[in-house]
């Protein structure tokens, strides 16, 4: 229990380091910006990799994230979190890829017979992350998006509803009935 506690210290001390961080990335420092990167790009690709996308595709929603994050990095305000604004760029970067794919899909012609000797073999973790990432993709976009905000990114309920341009409540409700039905496919599976 005193390692739950220990630890849930060490996050705040690390994220009130953030904005420290983030405006001396603005001034150009560059160990700043290797500090965020090294502290972030876990929890990013986290959300990224629970998108129903390959890791591949993880890993390139995270650097076009980053690219997104040098451009926009002077709209930061010093004023406000840090974690709601880059997840805001976050969430923005993998409904563009979103979008993308989708496209590509459309245009994509589909083969009658696929080669029988194929080598590619789906990504599995093995850490049952394949059954939550199933039961993820059975709940709403906007519900999945935000349990994935909270509880695998450990964000604030006001940190989500800044990161989602919406008020708390709707936050709170979202994460409810996506509790509800998570609570409910996992009784049908047993």
């Amino acid at each position: 229990m005193m390692t739950t506690a220990a630890t849930r210290e060490e996050e705040r001390t690390a994220e009130s380091e953030l904005p420290g961080l983030m405006v001396r990335y603005q001034r150009g420092e560059v160990a700043a910006i290797e500090e965020l990167v090294r502290r972030l790009s876990p929890p990013l690709l986290r959300f990224f990799s629970f998108s129903q996308v390959s890791m591949a595709e993880a890993e390139d929603l995270l650097q076009d994230c980053w690219l997104r994050i040098h451009r926009s990095r002077q709209t930061y305000r010093a004023s406000e979190p840090v974690l709601p604004w880059i997840f805001a760029i976050a969430r923005h970067t993998r409904l563009d890829g979103h979008r993308r794919r989708q496209r590509r899909m459309s245009r994509e012609v589909l083969v009658a017979d696929p080669p029988e000797n194929s080598s590619t073999l789906p990504e599995t973790r093995g850490d049952g992350s394949d059954e939550l990432m199933n039961m993820l993709g059975q709940i709403p976009e906007t519900q999945r998006e935000v349990i994935l905000m909270l509880k695998v990114s450990g964000m604030s309920l006001e940190e989500v509803a800044r990161a989602t341009s919406s008020s708390v409540g709707a936050i709170k409700q979202k994460a409810h009935r996506a509790y509800a039905k998570l609570r409910e496919l996992l009784a049908k599976e047993q």
